[in-house]
């Protein structure tokens, strides 16, 4: 990824906040500029400001990636260079886009604060502005996009296990099955977002439940090829059928969504069984549950997945049956429309609630 140019960014930090101003009624004179780049400037915009008759002065730190973790850095630094000021200052932070966890941080520490985006809250005096924008940019949307591909989820699934053990680098890319440099850019990642921290001992997870809140509003269902079937088989017959499937033959089988939610936190019955499999396992699925090929009235579903790093995720929650793990569940009854959603929410208080 290209780094940002911070002279640029300054530049147009200055302006956006030119513009918030500007828009301000109340305010009778406006000068906003950027400090000269020295060592000991502290930080990177002035704004002095003239409203009902009041001088004000804003001092603005812009940073090229408004990351928690830099944002965070950031703010410390406005809060030191605030206390050495003899004269009250309003510290602002600027970033091309701060995300809702970013700008939590800056109304922790009472910073106001601006993005390029649009986002912004500001105070100073008598005047108060406040914007709220949801839609994420184009960059933070591919970053979150990366952060969830199959590699790298592999990573993710391994340490949402056990959020509070702490990872080496090798050690994780050798249980997740995935590349030094895969586990190398999900760390770079986690601790930018400040959804991992670092230990004597490695990386471990700091906020699992934001972690998954994230990936649940980027999830995109694993990439294959959707297949639809009929099975005569019911109730006690299809159980005896699914566990004898589990124990023969090739192939790898898992169920999944509201199948899978079933044996690991049941919510409500669906007619329809769904599973993941690869091409072996199809087969096999066909012959065990005496499957024919459906163009309606379907009741088992299977995706034919093209990436089989999911299977090295799946649960035993009984003999015989293999189930997506309560992660992959999760996401995939979340996205599957209100009743999923309904039921999504009972297995996260049923399986993934985490020691805080």
């Amino acid at each position: 990824m290209k780094t940002p140019d911070p002279v640029k960014t300054e530049l147009q930090a200055a302006d956006a906040l030119r513009l918030l101003l500007e828009e301000v009624p109340a305010i009778e004179s406006l000068d906003v500029h950027v400090v000269a780049r020295e060592p000991d400037s502290g930080v990177d915009l002035i704004a002095h400001v003239k409203a009902f008759g009041h001088q004000h002065k804003l001092v603005a730190e812009v940073k090229s990636n408004g990351q928690p973790r830099y944002v965070r850095s950031a703010l410390l630094s406005l809060r030191d260079y605030v206390e050495r000021q003899s004269d009250p200052v309003t510290p602002i932070l600027i970033a091309p886009y701060l995300s809702a966890q970013a700008q939590d941080l800056c109304r922790e520490f009472d910073v106001a604060y601006l993005d390029l985006e649009g986002n912004a809250r500001l105070a100073f005096g008598t005047f108060f502005v406040s914007r709220q924008f949801a839609k994420k940019p184009v960059v933070e949307r591919r970053e979150l996009r990366s952060l969830f591909k199959p590699k790298s989820v592999q990573v993710l699934k391994v340490m949402l296990r056990e959020p509070s053990r702490a990872w080496r680098v090798a050690e994780l890319a050798e249980v997740a099955g995935v590349s030094l440099g895969h586990v190398s850019n999900v760390r770079s990642s986690l601790l930018d977002r400040e959804w991992a921290q670092l230990a004597d001992d490695g990386m471990y997870l700091a906020t699992p439940d934001a972690l998954l809140d994230a990936w649940r509003e980027a999830y995109e269902p694993p990439a294959g090829q959707r297949e639809a079937f009929y099975t005569p088989l019911h109730g006690a017959s299809f159980e005896v059928a699914l566990r004898a499937t589990s124990a023969e033959g090739a192939g790898q089988i898992a169920l999944s969504s509201f199948s899978a939610a079933q044996w690991l936190a049941p919510f409500g019955r669906t007619g329809t069984h769904y599973f993941y499999a690869d091409k072996a396992g199809v087969e096999r699925l066909q012959s065990s549950l005496k499957l024919t090929t459906a163009s309606k009235g379907e009741n088992v579903v299977v995706t034919v997945l093209d990436d089989l790093g999911l299977f090295r995720d799946t649960v035993q929650p009984a003999p015989g049956v293999v189930c997506t793990s309560a992660v992959q569940t999760y996401l995939d009854l979340a996205a599957a429309g209100e009743r999923g959603r309904e039921a999504a929410e009972h297995l996260r208080q049923e399986r993934l609630q985490w020691r805080k």
